[in-house]
């Protein structure tokens, strides 16, 4: 026999539970804080004040809830409050010690007015330079020079010397100034290949305006500027070629120092052994002086070699160099005369076996190159025939050579006053 249900307590209405309020209000009693719309069901065996106490907790929680939300709504805009405010400050504080707003204030207009040199040296950095400027009046400050600098992807490139600038520019102004040759002295020792140490001393007295008795004692100081040991107190030869900048620090001495290092450091990077480095320099600076056209370099450069490995052979071992004789004479261009070919001299090789006793230039890296890695070949002589193209031409035997010789020949005779 099945057990009849208990049947449910019926949900009250609205206004049963309204009234039941105002009974519990008058009675001196709590009402609850709100009423529910959808009021919990009365389970079998509970009265009417247990579904209102369940229903009073529930809202209690949501009022809770509701107002962790609330806070964490205000701390949220307490803290960007917060935020606004200190970045104001930090903004009128700027405005207060520069007079303005810091990102135009600190800087010059432009485009300045006047003229002031400024020179740069070797290894500024940016702050160096920006020191600078400000205490020559180009630029107002150095953080706005900074950020023109750091803005400016060239910035990097800005080379030393003295340059002529404006006062009161503005510091991008000053930027695109130092990046312009157009501003920059000249003062740069240049030293190309093939020159000897007599030309390079006149272009560092041409550029420091120092006398050529200072510059060449300088130069002649082999302790001071480094010379290795090897070199036996000859500095032909040692001095690379290449750009020097000039900066107000550097002297003789540093700038020939500086030289000598980049030959070391060129000789080290092609495995030159030291007890060889004199005789590679020999080698190369002739063919400095011998050829125009680097691609003839490694042929001439196994001329020297068949030569000097056969002393007993058609040349006697004879370099019969013309450049090493007119170095001999204080020369360097021109071919030498029949007369200058018998003047005894060290470097003349139509007369001395071998080498000569030094170098006779400074040798640039293809030079050295193609001494230490001679093409194949036979060759014993060879000619350039034309001096304006630097057209070279190459004998195994002299009755070769001597048939090239009046393509030279032919050649003087139509350019009088190039031979």
């Amino acid at each position: 026999m099945t057990t009849p249900e208990t049947p449910r307590a019926p949900y009250p209405s609205r206004r049963e539970y309204q009234r039941e309020q105002r009974e519990q209000q008058a009675a001196g009693g709590r009402p609850d804080t709100a009423p529910a719309l959808f009021p919990a069901p009365v389970v079998a065996g509970e009265g009417t004040s247990g579904l209102r106490s369940r229903r009073l907790e529930h809202e209690r929680a949501r009022a809770r809830r509701r107002r962790r939300r609330r806070r964490v709504r205000t701390f949220l805009v307490l803290l960007v409050v917060i935020g606004l405010l200190a970045t104001a400050v930090w903004y009128a504080l700027g405005a207060l010690r520069t007079g303005g707003s810091p990102a135009e204030s600190d800087d010059y207009p432009g485009p300045g007015t006047g003229q002031v040199e400024v020179t740069i040296e070797r290894g500024d950095l940016g702050s160096d330079i920006g020191a600078r400027l400000v205490d020559q009046g180009v630029v107002k400050t150095e953080a706005a020079f900074e950020r023109a600098f750091e803005a400016n992807k060239a910035s990097g490139s800005i080379r030393p010397g003295t340059y002529s600038l404006k006062r009161e520019m503005s510091a991008s102004d000053a930027v695109a100034a130092l990046l312009d040759d157009a501003n920059r002295t000249d003062n740069t020792v240049t030293v190309d290949a093939g020159q000897t140490v007599a030309q390079v001393v006149q272009k560092v007295v041409d550029v420091t305006g120092l006398s050529q008795d200072e510059v060449e004692e300088a130069f002649a100081d082999t302790d001071a500027i480094g010379l290795p040991e090897e070199a036996g107190g000859n500095l032909e030869g040692w001095l690379a070629p290449g750009a020097y900048e000039v900066s107000s620090s550097d002297t003789p001495q540093s700038l020939a120092k500086e030289m000598v290092a980049a030959t070391v450091k060129e000789l080290d990077d092609l495995d030159v052994p030291t007890d060889e480095r004199e005789e590679v320099l020999i080698k190369a600076s002739i063919l400095e002086r011998e050829v125009n056209i680097d691609t003839y370099l490694p042929k001439v450069a196994r001329v020297i070699d068949n030569r000097l490995a056969d002393p007993d052979g058609e040349t006697k071992g004879l370099l019969q160099m013309d450049s090493t004789v007119l170095y001999g004479l204080g020369k360097t261009g021109g071919i030498p005369t029949a007369a200058e070919l018998k003047k005894d001299t060290p470097y003349n090789t139509y007369l001395h076996k071998g080498l000569p006793p030094g170098p006779i230039s400074q040798p640039g890296r293809a030079a050295l190159q193609a001494t230490l890695d001679p093409a194949e070949g036979t060759w014993l002589y060879f000619v350039t025939v034309d001096l304006d193209t630097g057209e070279t031409l190459f004998a195994t035997t002299h009755e070769e050579q001597e048939q090239n010789r009046k393509k030279l020949d032919e050649y003087c005779a139509a350019n009088p006053g190039k031979c």
